[in-house]
């Protein structure tokens, strides 16, 4: 039986808008299992990166509970919250976000150091996911000298760096031409499978969403499942 990695719970968000608010999220409720990977899609504006930023910890809800193995993330201060999701989940955006002085290894590792590894171990750590991403033969290039498909393989492995419970991913294949994003497409599905990694993608790619495992649309604030 696989095991509920996320539970979203009648999650509302909200934001001042003049003299009232504006509801971006209206009781959003969302199960993530085990090794699945999840899409939602929905029109530009409609609240699908609020509602993953609220998955990732990185926003709190006006109202509701998200529940990763059945901790109740909300219930944490915010240096324990940061130090939780930093722990459990890793993220990729549209734009890789890789620190630019940095090679590709130690972009990688680097994350693995804060999260207590020595050098060495983060280092070994970093190899082993740039050759599970196959981009092992570009680890001392420095991000410019990477192509766009290869530094999202990176960003990907560095997500991975701390063995997360659950990836989130905004428009991960946004700024890739078609060949590089169906290679990371099929790259994030590999990693479900071998790995039971889960993902949760926000992508306005119909491609991309027609091959998860479930797809959801966001509109008007409320999520509905797409047949």
């Amino acid at each position: 039986m696989l095991k509920d990695i996320i539970v979203v719970e009648n999650v509302y968000k909200s934001y001042p808008a003049g003299s009232g608010r504006l509801e971006v999220l209206r009781g959003v409720s969302l199960t993530i299992t085990e090794g699945s990977v999840v899409a939602i899609v929905g029109a530009s504006g409609a609240g699908k990166s609020t509602l993953l930023h609220i998955m990732g910890a990185l926003d709190r809800p006006t109202s509701g509970g998200v529940f990763l193995d059945g901790e109740n993330m909300f219930a944490f201060n915010d240096a324990d919250l940061a130090a939780f999701r930093n722990r459990s989940m890793g993220f990729v955006f549209q734009f890789h976000h890789l620190l630019p002085e940095f090679s590709a290894s130690e972009n990688i590792a680097i994350p693995c150091m804060i999260a207590g590894l020595s050098r060495q171990e983060a280092v070994r750590r970093a190899d082993e996911l740039l050759d599970v991403v196959r981009v092992s033969h570009r680890a001392d290039a420095r991000p410019s000298e990477l192509s766009g498909g290869e530094q999202q393989r990176v960003a990907v492995a560095r997500a991975l760096a701390n063995n997360p419970r659950i990836v989130l991913a905004d428009e991960p294949s946004g700024n890739l031409d078609e060949e590089n994003a169906a290679m990371l497409h099929d790259l994030l599905w590999g990693l479900a499978r071998d790995r039971k990694q889960s993902f949760v993608i926000v992508t306005h790619d119909a491609g991309l969403a027609s091959r998860a495992d479930e797809t959801w649309k966001l509109h008007d604030g409320q999520l509905y499942r797409e047949a």
